[in-house]
Formats: structure tokens, C-alpha cells, sequence
């Protein structure tokens, strides 16, 4: 079994998706970044202030012994109480959404590059120069 276990592993197909694995948690990591430190702070600049992430629709009743904040949408989900994060939901969705597009970008990119080497003009095959050697070695 461990041989067996080994030799899948071995597979560069696994090596390949081991790979992509990391990249794209790395591609998140950036698209992360990208939504919550330029482009959000964007939105809310041309939306006058706008801040998706602070919007939010209490559910329940908020314990009379709470003693944070009732605007803070992280200590309120942090206590259990029952809040829509509709804000965070926009904030991930376009977070999606960039990272898709990236990825697009990616692939569009990578299909270009396979298709110009598709396209290129073969060289000789080995058949080919094989016959050309004997002509020429026939005319001698």
C-alpha cells in the first residue's frame, strides 16, 4: 500500500496540482489585498465614505450584558449575536469576482502562447533529414 501510495504521489499530474494548490491560495492571499486595500477603499471614496465592511443588519437582541460596540460588526459576530454581514458578503463577492478575472487573464494569456507555438512552422522531422543525408550521400 505505502508503494502504491508513493508511486501515486510520484505522478507529476499530483505535483502539478500540489503546485496549483499553493499558487492560488497565494493568488487569494493577493486578491485579498487587492479588494480590502485599494480597491474598496476606491469605492468608498467615489460612494463618499462608503465602508462595505461596517454594513450589517442585527438579527437578535443584544444581551443587556454586552459591552462592546453596537457598530462593530466583528465584536458583535464575535459575541454570538445574530448578525447579516451583508457588507463582508459584497466585500468576498468582489473579491471573487477580481480573482476570476484574473484567472481569466491567466488562461487567455497561456491558450495566446500555446496557440502562436502551435502555429509556428515545424522544422524538418527526423525522417526528413534521415532521406536528405542519404541523398546527399548517394550523390557522393
Amino acid at each position: 500500500m505505502f508503494s502504491e501510495f508513493r508511486d501515486f504521489i510520484a505522478r507529476g499530474n499530483v505535483l502539478d496540482l500540489a503546485v496549483a494548490v499553493i499558487i492560488g491560495a497565494a493568488f487569494g492571499t493577493i486578491a485579498t489585498s487587492l479588494t480590502g486595500d485599494i480597491i474598496m477603499p476606491i469605492v468608498g471614496a467615489i460612494f463618499g465614505g462608503l465602508d462595505f465592511s461596517s454594513h450589517f443588519i442585527v438579527l437578535g437582541q443584544i444581551p443587556a450584558d454586552y459591552g462592546g460596540s453596537v457598530t462593530d460588526y466583528a465584536a458583535l459576530k464575535k459575541a454570538g449575536i445574530p448578525v447579516l454581514g451583508w457588507g463582508e458578503f459584497v466585500t468576498v463577492v468582489i473579491n471573487f469576482v477580481i480573482l476570476a478575472f484574473i484567472i481569466f487573464l491567466l488562461v487567455r494569456t497561456a491558450n495566446k502562447v500555446m496557440k502562436k507555438a502551435e502555429d509556428a512552422p515545424a522544422g524538418p522531422t527526423e525522417v526528413d533529414l534521415l532521406t536528405e543525408i542519404r541523398d546527399e550521400l548517394k550523390k557522393r
